[in-house]
């Protein structure tokens, strides 16, 4: 196992739709899905997709609760008109943070880490994840999905104007209005 060094905004892998994996089975995919988990669980974060780690394939991890859970070619559907604007970071754009619109809950399918299928749904921060990571598949980066730019900045600027560092990582600070997300 290994830790993987980080895509971070502007580099083209992050900008392209990601390739299927062609054989869940080979010991490669494993070996990357293990060292992403590594790599995901030693900085701190929620999702990590392939692209990511400089990997153009269509897969991703996440916390699974003490867990990481993979899911490989997966395909993501949203469920209803129900839509929440929260707080987003990513280890692809290090230091920021912004307000994205997503749904609320979502359909999932794919191949888990022994290739059998999986679906599923998900809802709130679950359901947050796996579109945000499911967007890195697909070349899009959160700041493409938002709205309204005067919420998006640094942390240590957005902590500074909702009253510290620990607001912004518990999502609590200057909670984003749905209405100014149109």
């Amino acid at each position: 196992m290994s830790l993987l060094k980080i895509a971070r905004m502007g580099h083209p892998v992050l900008l392209r739709r990601a390739d299927e994996v062609k054989d869940p089975h080979d010991p490669e995919i494993r070996r990357l899905i293990t060292d992403m988990a590594e790599t995901m669980l030693d900085i701190g974060g929620l999702g990590l997709a392939a692209p990511q780690v400089y990997v153009p394939l269509r897969l991703f991890v996440w916390r699974n609760g003490d867990d990481v859970a993979a899911l490989i070619n997966p395909e993501i559907a949203l469920l209803g008109p129900a839509e929440a604007v929260g707080w987003e970071g990513c280890l692809s754009i290090p230091g920021l943070r912004g307000a994205v619109p997503r749904a609320e809950r979502v359909s999932f399918r794919g191949l888990d880490l022994d290739g059998d299928m999986v679906e599923g749904e998900a809802e709130g921060m679950l359901a947050r994840v796996m579109q945000h990571e499911y967007d890195h598949l697909n070349g899009v980066l959160y700041p493409m999905r938002m709205n309204d730019f005067s919420l998006f900045g640094f942390n240590e600027e957005l902590a500074r104007a909702a009253g510290g560092e620990a607001a912004i990582r518990t999502g609590r600070a200057a909670e984003p209005r749905p209405e100014a997300a149109t």
